[in-house]
C-alpha cells in the first residue's frame, strides 16, 4: 500500500478507535485520546525515541495556550452561578430577546464576540450565561450550546483580526487590503451563523446533554440577585480587553506603539483578561470567607480538572497528526487538481479534518495555493479575497476529536463524544459547506 494511502488509513482508523473507545467501551476520553496518539505515532512510523516528547509537547503546548483560560473561566462561571449573577444575566437577555429566541441571542452574541476573541475563550467566558439561560427559559441546553458554539465559529475562521484569516490574507498578498477581507468575512459569516442557528434548533429537539437534566440551584438564604452592572462586568471586561488588544495589534492600527499599546497588549492577553474578569467578580461575593474564597474557587478548579485533561490529550493527538504530516500529505495530493475556487476549500478542509487546528489549516492552505492563484484565475483583489474566504470555509469543516474546540464545547456542554460528533461536528460541516456555497455564488458575480 503506498505511503500516502497508509497515512490516510491510519487517520481514519484512529478516529474509529476514539469513537468506539469512548462510546462503546465507555473508556474515559483522556485514556482513549492518549492511546490514539501512540497508535498514530507508531502506525505513521514516527521514531520511537521521539514519540513521548511529541505527545508530552502537544499536551503541554495546549495547556500553555488555554489551560489557565479554562481554569479561570470555570472559576468565574462558578462565581457567576453561586452569586446569582448568571440568573441576572439570563433575565437581562430574556427581557431583550423574549422567551422565544434565546438560541438566536446566543448565535448573535457568539458572532460578535468571536471577531476579536478566540472561539475557545469566548465559549468558556459565555458558558455560564448559556447554561443559566437554558434553565431560566426552559429551552434545550443542547440548542443553546450549539447556537453559541456555531455563532463563535462563524467569524473565527473568516473575519480578521483573528490570527488565522490575517495570516491567510498576508500569504495571499492582502496584508494592505485587510479592510476588504473584513467586509467580505462579515457578510459570508452571516449565512454560516444562521446555518448553525437552524441546526441548533433542529438538534435541540432530538438530543439531550447532562445540562438538560440539571436545574439552576436557588440562591442560599440571605443572598440577593446582584445589580446588572455587577453581573455584566466580569464577562464584558475580559471580552472588551481581548478585543482592544486584537485591534491594537492589528497591522498599522497604532502608528506609535508606546505605553497605550503596552497596556492593551498586556491586559488583553486572554489569561490576563480572565484574571481581570475574576477581579471584577469580587463585588459579587456576599462575603469574603472560606465558603466563598476557598469553596467557590475550589469548585471551579475541580470542575476544570477533567476538562483540562481531556482537552490536553486532544492537543497531544492533534500534535502527533501534525508531526506525521498527514494533512500536508493529503493537501499536496489534492493540489494537482484544477478545482478553481474550490481548491482552497478542499485543501483547507483536509488540513482541518486531519490535524484539528483551523489556524494551521488557514496558514498552510494559503501558503500552498498562493503560487497557484494566477492559474486558478484568482490573482485579482477580489479573487484573492474570495480565496481567503474559501480557505476559511474549509477551515471550518470539520471540528472533531483532534480539535481543542470540540472538547471545549462538548465538555462545557455535558456532551459525550458520540453526541459531539452528531451535533457539533455535523454543525461545523454544514457551516463550511454553506459558507463555500456563498463564496462560489459571489465568485460567479464578481469574477
Amino acid at each position: 500500500m503506498p505511503e500516502n494511502y497508509w497515512l490516510i488509513f491510519i487517520l481514519l482508523l484512529s478516529i474509529v478507535v476514539i469513537i468506539a473507545g469512548t462510546s462503546r467501551l465507555k473508556i474515559h476520553p483522556f485514556l482513549v485520546l492518549l492511546a490514539a496518539s501512540y497508535f498514530v505515532a507508531v502506525g505513521a512510523g514516527m521514531p520511537s525515541g521521539k514519540i513521548a516528547a511529541v505527545i508530552s509537547g502537544g499536551f503541554g503546548s495546549l495547556m500553555t495556550s488555554i489551560g489557565l483560560v479554562i481554569v479561570l473561566g470555570t472559576v468565574l462561571g462558578v462565581v457567576l452561578e453561586k452569586s446569582g449573577a448568571a440568573i441576572k444575566l439570563a433575565e437581562m437577555v430574556t427581557r431583550l430577546v423574549g422567551q422565544r429566541y434565546p438560541a438566536l441571542a446566543m448565535s448573535l452574541i457568539g458572532y460578535i464576540v468571536s471577531i476579536p476573541v478566540f472561539c475557545d475563550s469566548g465559549f468558556v467566558i459565555l458558558s455560564s450565561l448559556k447554561k443559566t439561560l437554558a434553565a431560566r427559559t426552559g429551552r434545550s441546553a443542547v440548542a443553546l450550546s450549539v447556537a453559541l458554539s456555531t455563532g463563535l465559529y462563524a467569524t473565527h475562521t473568516l473575519v480578521p483580526p483573528t490570527p488565522g484569516p490575517v495570516a491567510a490574507a498576508a500569504n495571499l498578498g492582502l496584508d494592505h487590503q485587510l479592510g476588504v477581507v473584513i467586509l467580505f468575512g462579515l457578510v459570508i459569516a452571516i449565512p454560516a451563523m444562521l446555518t448553525g442557528y437552524c441546526w441548533a434548533l433542529y438538534a435541540g429537539k432530538r438530543n439531550v446533554s447532562e445540562e438538560d437534566s440539571e436545574k439552576t440551584a436557588g440562591l442560599p438564604p440571605g443572598y440577593r440577585i446582584p445589580a446588572g452592572w455587577k453581573a455584566l462586568l466580569p464577562i464584558v471586561a475580559p471580552i472588551v480587553l481581548i478585543a482592544l488588544r486584537s485591534f491594537a495589534t492589528f497591522p498599522d492600527a497604532l502608528s506609535e506603539r508606546g505605553w497605550v499599546f503596552a497596556l492593551l497588549d498586556f491586559a488583553g492577553q486572554p489569561v490576563n483578561a480572565l484574571l481581570i474578569g475574576f477581579l471584577c467578580s469580587l463585588p459579587l461575593f456576599p462575603s469574603f470567607k472560606q465558603e466563598t474564597l476557598t469553596g467557590w474557587v475550589g469548585q471551579g478548579i475541580l470542575a476544570a480538572a477533567p476538562i483540562l485533561l481531556i482537552t490536553g490529550a486532544g492537543g497531544a493527538f492533534g500534535t502527533v497528526l501534525k508531526e506525521t504530516r498527514i494533512g500536508e500529505t493529503i493537501g499536496n495530493m489534492l493540489a494537482q487538481y484544477q478545482l478553481g475556487i474550490f481548491l482552497p476549500f478542499v485543501v483547507a478542509a483536509v488540513f482541518k479534518t486531519a490535524q484539528g487546528s483551523s489556524t494551521v489549516a488557514l496558514v498552510a492552505t494559503s501558503a500552498l495555493v498562493a503560487p497557484m492563484l494566477a492559474s486558478l484565475g484568482l490573482d485579482s483583489l477580489y479573487g484573492k479575497t474570495l480565496a481567503v474566504m474559501a480557505t476559511g470555509a474549509g477551515a471550518m469543516a470539520v471540528s472533531h476529536v483532534n480539535d481543542s474546540y470540540f472538547w471545549v464545547v462538548t465538555q462545557f456542554s455535558g456532551m459525550n463524544v458520540t453526541t459531539g460528533y452528531r451535533i457539533h461536528t455535523v454543525a461545523t460541516l454544514l457551516q463550511g459547506v454553506v459558507s463555500m456555497a456563498v463564496v462560489w455564488g459571489i465568485s460567479l458575480i464578481i469574477l
